[in-house]
């Protein structure tokens, strides 16, 4: 069986970190399977899903990881990956995209995650920016979600609008294959 891991950067944005980090692995025989990375104001922050090679330990890519980016001021942490079926993944769901806009205030994104949870939505991607301050043009969040398809799909909605309405903000919730034909360029 293959083994994996999962390597986690952060640390001040630069350009170089991809490939500083995908030069390490590659030099310590890591097949790059995922990634993930994006730049938060002006921190940067990666995952990296890589099978590691007969004969190699994750505390080996590990160490080489540290000595390669610790002088770039970055920050790694390497976690053996688990085999089981990953949660969320086991049930029958069907993807869907919500988009929030509003005013930046406390509580936005445990508020509309909380009742996510509660109907056991999972969230596969997220990317909230709030850049606006009042200017509820520039304060946006994006979920990508898989929802189960027991789920009561009125009712869910209904919460989801409510909880919305309560924060003060605009929601749109939209089957993903819609969202992309409508802001397909």
């Amino acid at each position: 069986m293959m083994r994996k891991i999962v390597i986690s950067v952060l640390g001040t944005d630069r350009p170089g970190i991809v490939a500083t980090v995908s030069g390490i692995l590659s030099q310590n025989g890591c097949n790059i399977e995922d990634v993930s990375q994006t730049i938060l104001q002006s921190e940067f922050a990666a995952i990296f899903l890589s099978a590691l090679p007969e004969g190699v330990e994750s505390n080996q890519v590990l160490e080489a990881l540290r000595k390669g980016l610790h002088p770039l001021g970055l920050q790694v942490l390497v976690k053996t990956m688990e085999t089981r079926q990953p949660v969320g993944r086991t049930q029958s769901s069907e993807p869907f995209v919500v988009t929030t806009l509003g005013s930046d205030r406390l509580g936005l994104v445990a508020g509309v995650t909380e009742v996510m949870a509660r109907f056991r939505v999972n969230i596969t991607n997220l990317k909230a920016v709030f850049r606006g301050g009042d200017d509820p043009h520039r304060n946006v969040m994006i979920y990508e979600v898989d929802i189960p398809v027991e789920t009561d799909f009125a009712t869910f909605r209904e919460a989801l609008g409510k909880r919305a309405r309560d924060l003060g903000l605009d929601l749109n919730l939209q089957h993903r294959e819609i969202f992309e034909a409508i802001h397909r360029i």
